[in-house]
């Protein structure tokens, strides 16, 4: 029996000067998450009307700002009395002091009504490229253009119900 002891007790000892290897492996943890923000959105605030317009037998153009004035150019005049001038007008919403970007139309929007279809471009807005949201989330768009009108071009109402687009993205 006291060789079993005397046995125990040496691998008892022996065991205390056991090397210790490090881990070959290590953890560690991430946590994931997002942040969901408000879509931006736009809505037509109101139509472009470019009022009442005379022509002659040369073609002209009108010229609506985006701040709502009108200039001629070429065989067109704008008479006393007229009709209501207003701009387009866009209501965006979104995330509160994001900026966002601009697209206006580049492309051609005709008009028709009583006689030769007239053409709507040069598309401009009152903020330019790039808008930023109020601390309300919230901005408008003003879009002015200039109207094309032909020589002799004959009197009555000239509109187009599919409306022209105008876009925004965040930044």
């Amino acid at each position: 029996m006291k060789k079993i002891i005397t046995l125990f007790a040496v691998i008892l000892s022996l065991s205390s000067f056991a090397i210790v290897s490090p881990p070959l492996t290590g953890t560690a943890s991430a946590t994931g998450s997002a942040n969901i923000i408000t879509p931006i959105a736009i809505s037509n605030g109101g139509n472009m009307n470019f009022g009442s317009i005379a022509v002659g037998t040369t073609a002209g153009q009108v010229i609506l700002s985006a701040g709502g004035v009108r200039s001629t150019l070429g065989g067109v005049t704008l008479p006393s009395v007229t009709t209501a001038v207003t701009v387009a007008s866009f209501d965006v919403t979104g995330l509160a002091s994001s900026t966002y970007s601009i697209s206006l139309p580049n492309a051609d929007y005709t008009i028709s009504g009583a006689g030769s279809s007239m053409v709507i471009n040069a598309f401009t807005n009152n903020i330019g490229a790039v808008g930023t949201l109020g601390s309300d989330g919230k901005q408008t768009i003003k879009v002015g253009a200039t109207l094309n009108v032909n020589a002799s071009q004959a009197a009555g109402s000239y509109t187009n119900a599919q409306g022209f687009g105008v876009t925004v993205n965040y930044n």
